[in-house]
């Protein structure tokens, strides 16, 4: 068998970037392969018996400030413009999630709700946005228990389910996601492009990779004996190295899928469960595409510990600690593997968004195109490198 010019390991959204480029402006063959049975990664998303459009592995909603990111995905989809606006059941109510000052009205008795209000607004300015473990920091007796509130109602539990330890234990970054919004706006984010592909996930990767320069192979792991040129690996960068340095942990999901015989179950796309249960979302899929069936399919989102073998990684678990280990399979990456590249949530060891894995992908690319000797026309800098982006969190 010839030896593989360009091999990709991961049919997800940033091997389908970087195959895409790589086959439609350097106009080489590229194989690219993946252990599941199906492109797309996590994004993946199929259309069930009911009609209604699934996101497999949880929701998927795409959302930047990238408008370089914003185009290039452009070429492949139109959007469904889509706010996600998120509810979590908090003292026998649901309430909006991030924190803002309708779930303060909505908490709160209505003197203390204004008063609660008024102090945020005073102190803080309508508008802002703060990390709850920021707002922890406050003197002020109001604001401080208003902080105590919302981190032991809506985050303390949520964390030991989604992550196994508390927001302390995270990289203040992880709180930073989800930060206590000083409005009445009810969305979760405030990018300037957010929405979901129109006719699903699927077809957009599908679409990335419709190019005969391009070989998707799946069902297909990756095996250290396959002859190739170049490898772009999105696999985990410590499974790579037979775990040489240790594991680097992740956190997994199980995914309660089910269908009921009604039109809806819930009264928004996602419901949060932040101390009740095992779970900690139930998320209802005909909200995405605006999918119209008598029946509604939702799925529960459980938590707990990656084991290898066992389950699957999803979330890596970033801690100072395990920033320091990634360093170390990163540095003999880069000292031993001139060929091959590390990208993507597991071979960079991020916690990307989908914007950013696309970013990584295209910044990428243009490393590649400068080794090929850079007689290609030269693209845009789609963001910054993601080795770089760790140091300046772990600093």
């Amino acid at each position: 068998m010839a030896k593989i010019k360009h091999l990709v390991v991961g049919a997800g959204i940033s091997g389908a970037t970087l195959a895409e480029r790589i086959a439609n402006v350097l106009h080489e063959p590229v194989v690219v392969i993946d252990s599941r049975n199906h492109i797309g990664g996590n994004c993946f998303d199929y259309v069930d018996k009911t009609g209604i459009r699934i996101h497999k592995y949880g929701p998927h909603i795409f959302h930047t400030n990238n408008q370089d990111v914003w185009d290039y995905l452009s070429q492949f989809t139109s959007w469904h413009p889509f706010f996600l606006r998120v509810r979590a059941y908090i003292d026998g109510k649901t309430v909006p999630f991030s924190f803002n000052l309708n779930s303060i009205a909505e908490s709160f008795p209505p003197t203390m709700a204004q008063r609660l209000t008024e102090k945020l607004i005073e102190k803080l300015g309508y508008g802002h946005r703060i990390s709850i473990l920021q707002l922890r920091e406050s003197k002020d007796a109001d604001l401080a228990f208003l902080a105590d509130f919302i981190y032991n109602k809506g985050f303390l539990n949520y964390y030991k389910k989604q992550w196994g330890c508390t927001p302390e234990e995270l990289d203040a970054s992880v709180a930073e996601r989800v930060p206590i919004s000083i409005s009445t706006s009810d969305d979760y984010f405030i990018d300037r492009y957010q929405g979901i592909p129109s006719n699903g996930w699927t077809p957009m990767i599908r679409k990335m990779l419709d190019n005969p320069l391009i070989t998707v192979r799946l069902n297909t792991p990756f095996d250290k004996s396959m002859e190739y040129e170049n490898l772009y690996y999105t696999g985990p960068i410590d499974e790579f190295f037979n775990f040489e340095f240790g594991e680097l942990p992740y956190r997994s999901l199980t995914f309660d899928i089910r269908t009921y015989n009604q039109e809806y179950f819930q009264n928004n796309v996602v419901v949060s469960y932040p101390n009740n249960y095992d779970f900690t979302r139930i998320c209802e899929h005909k909200y995405f595409l605006d999918d119209k069936s008598d029946k509604t399919v939702v799925s529960f989102e459980y938590p707990s510990a990656f084991v290898n073998g066992k389950n699957e990684r999803y979330y890596p678990i970033p801690r100072p600690e395990n920033a320091r280990l990634y360093e170390k399979y990163l540095v003999k990456a880069q000292t031993e593997c001139g060929n091959t590249f590390f990208f993507g949530r597991l071979g960079d060891y991020k916690y990307y968004n989908i914007d950013m894995a696309v970013a990584r992908a295209l910044n990428l690319f243009d490393e590649i195109k400068k080794r090929e000797g850079g007689n290609v026309q030269q693209t845009k800098s789609f963001g910054c490198c993601a080795n770089l982006w760790w140091r300046k969190i772990f600093k």
